[in-house]
């Protein structure tokens, strides 16, 4: 019998604060929507929490306090969301799969394998270690000219290997996340 007692002051105190409710909420909100949606809230807020109140205290300022909580947390929210009526922001927040990089480095290893190795050697020398021509020669005891037609000779044959005719059959660059593959 006592907790219905209490629920109908409850009740009683919250049907006499809705005035007041509302008027603090339109203050914040500056629409009547949205006064009205906080202070909806507000009471959903309260009606599920009304054993959290201590009776004796004051009701009115706990609503307040919930309200004014309430608002805040909204206007924190919509501090982090962005409008994007026609889409345009939302297009641009994508993120390629990181599998397509990591089947490209597959196949890149698995045709550089095929290379004859002087060809491969010439290639990672210029390619990937970033010798010029000259210190690739100096390196790998040839001349300047043969390098450069082994590197040329090695590029063409991993495109055709790789069956790449340009730049958009290759993934993206992988993010600095993703994990990262040694050289052959």
């Amino acid at each position: 019998m006592l907790t219905q007692t209490r629920t109908a002051e409850f009740s009683a105190g919250i049907i006499t604060a809705m005035p007041s409710l509302r008027r603090f909420a339109l203050s914040l909100c500056r629409t009547a929507d949205g006064a009205d949606d906080l202070v909806q809230e507000t009471l959903a807020k309260a009606w599920a929490e009304q054993a959290r109140f201590l009776p004796g205290s004051n009701l009115h300022a706990w609503l307040f306090t919930i309200l004014r909580n309430s608002f805040l947390n909204q206007r924190r929210k919509l501090k982090r969301e962005v409008q994007d009526v026609d889409g345009v922001f939302s297009a641009r927040l994508h993120s390629a799969p990181a599998h397509d990089g990591a089947l490209d480095l597959r196949d890149f290893r698995t045709a550089l394998a095929k290379l004859p190795k002087v060809q491969r050697q010439a290639l990672m020398l210029v390619g990937a270690l970033g010798h010029s021509y000259d210190d690739a020669a100096t390196l790998s005891g040839s001349e300047s000219g043969t390098i450069k037609s082994r590197v040329s000779r090695a590029r063409r044959q991993l495109l055709d290997l790789l069956q790449v005719a340009g730049p958009m059959d290759f993934a993206p660059c992988p993010s600095a996340t993703a994990p990262r593959f040694a050289y052959i």
